[in-house]
């Protein structure tokens, strides 16, 4: 089975599953599509996560995220008079991971060459591919902003506009670049003439990365973190992505019944906010490059600070939080989940951050540049500012569950800074409410734009529960668009099918043979 966000890349993934393909193949060959055919949301100028779990289910996982140059400094954004490193900042511009990454799991956990993986992506990028009415949507308000950067508009605007739904683009820059990867391997991408341009791009702006930067790139093997919520076990990947904050609020929420609560009722997305406020507040003060963190992983996650942020929380009351954070809470993402005959699973994730990344396109490759030093702080002392090397605090986590030592689930949440609400929003319709995996996805969700601004909540979320969120001191408006999507895969061991969902909120959808 596979779920992912757009069509295309789910046919992709099933028909490398009937050629033989693993999971693992089946992934890397997706998500190279999603770069092609939803490139507002990601691409191989941006990075990638996965967790991916065996049939017995033991867990591995990968960090493919990118560093800051190594000319970048705290001290010298400071003398230029930067503040704060804004999306369309040359200075947001990390090292891409995607393409290393997507190396590493295929040699270390699939059976195809990259080059196989990459064929349909140049295909679709080459002869064209339809758009679908989500991605044309995000295609035409990001327009204004493509059309300020040359590239930009040369590759993802047709007379100035964006491509119409049900029109046919390519994307044939895009694709050569594609065959020089797949025949080079990364150094097609991190060496040569792709790298110069990136470099050249980015010098043309006053950005500070190197070709020794590019080669430099190297994703790291991790070993996942996790929590139990309630018998079932939660596992993220480690900082420097935003992980430990969905874990951090699953033990706050284990604290109460939620049940026996209405899950549209005004108490459970009380209760649900006030802990995601904390467990951000925890995050914008602590998650950063594991190199620079002050606190522990363990201690965060410990009982004893998961019952003392619990107590904080007045069950009729919205509390005051030092829980500010100026990451989008919408921005741009793919996430998708395969399983294969053998139940090899893989929850990958993948990200040029806000829509097309920074907005700079190199002219001749046609590759959008990721944004994600957006998520740094320019702030002394603090462990998430800028460095050399560094890589920032990360908002895209994959997720997986597993149950008395089995597979049970893997999972995904896109939305930026909305997805550790999201997986504690997913995981707890399933776990205390007896939802399937479609309804949980389906469910009405409620976020914010700002930690200690107004709620934002979907337009199907009752009327009755807006007021009484209201009434306990919440101010709440109504969401523009809606919060994130998703993709999930159960494995149901008992019976040995596969049950997926795909979020409505997206194109895309689940589908198994």
């Amino acid at each position: 089975m596979a779920a992912t966000s757009h069509p295309l890349a789910t046919a992709t993934a099933l028909d490398v599953l009937r050629r033989g393909g693993n999971a693992v193949d089946a992934a890397i060959a997706a998500v190279a599509v999603l770069g092609v055919v939803e490139p507002h949301m990601t691409g191989i100028g941006g990075d990638c996560f996965a967790i991916l779990s065996d049939k017995d289910g033991k867990l591995t996982g990968l960090n493919g995220s990118g560093r800051a140059p190594m000319a970048a400094s705290l001290d010298r954004l400071l003398d230029q008079g930067t503040t704060e490193i804004g999306p369309d900042s040359v200075h947001a511009v990390t090292v891409p991971g995607a393409v290393a990454a997507w190396q590493k799991l295929l040699s270390e956990h699939g059976t195809w060459s990259l080059a196989d993986a990459l064929a349909p992506a140049i295909a679709y990028a080459e002869d064209g591919f339809p758009i679908t009415p989500r991605v044309g949507a995000d295609w035409a308000e990001e327009a204004p902003r493509l059309a300020r950067d040359k590239g930009a508009a040369k590759h993802f605007l047709v007379d100035g506009a964006a491509p119409a739904v049900g029109s046919v683009h390519s994307l044939p820059a895009l694709a050569e670049t594609l065959r020089r990867i797949a025949e080079e391997g990364p150094k097609g991408f991190y060496e040569g003439p792709v790298a110069e341009e990136i470099v050249a791009t980015l010098a043309a702006r006053g950005g500070w990365m190197s070709l020794d930067d590019l080669a430099a790139m190297e994703p790291t093997s991790e070993v996942p973190i996790t929590t139990d919520y309630r018998g079932y076990t939660v596992a993220e990947l480690p900082p420097n992505g935003q992980g430990l904050t969905a874990l951090i609020l699953l033990n706050i929420l284990e604290h109460f019944d939620l049940a026996g609560l209405d899950p549209l009722g005004p108490e459970r997305f009380h209760l649900e906010m006030e802990a995601a406020r904390i467990a951000y507040a925890c995050r914008d003060a602590y998650i950063a490059d594991p190199s620079a963190m002050t606190e522990t992983v363990e201690a965060l996650l410990s009982s004893r600070y998961s019952e003392r942020l619990a107590d904080g929380i007045d069950p009729g009351r919205r509390g005051e939080r030092p829980a500010a954070s100026d990451l989008v809470p919408d921005a741009d993402t793919v996430y998708l989940t395969v399983v294969d005959s053998d139940r090899r699973a893989i929850s990958l994730i993948n990200s040029v951050y806000h829509g097309f990344g920074s907005g700079i396109v190199t002219e001749k490759s046609g590759i959008a540049l990721q944004n994600r030093g957006a998520c740094f702080v320019v702030q002394k002392g603090h462990p998430n500012t800028i460095d050399a090397g560094k890589r920032p605090m990360h908002t895209i986590i994959p997720g997986f569950v597993t149950k008395d030592g089995a597979p049970f689930m893997s999972f995904g949440v896109m939305g930026g800074a909305y997805q550790p609400c999201g997986h504690a929003h997913f995981l707890t319709n399933m776990v205390d409410y007896g939802m399937d995996v479609q309804a949980a996805l389906d469910c009405p969700r409620l976020f914010w734009d700002d930690a200690n601004g107004p709620l934002s909540a979907e337009t199907t979320i009752p009327k009755a529960t807006l007021t009484d969120l209201a009434a306990r001191g919440h101010e709440v408006t109504m969401a523009a668009s809606p919060h994130g999507g998703g993709q999930a895969i159960r494995i149901d061991k008992d019976t040995g099918v596969l049950i997926g969902g795909s979020d409505p909120r997206k194109d895309g959808c689940a589908i198994g043979f």
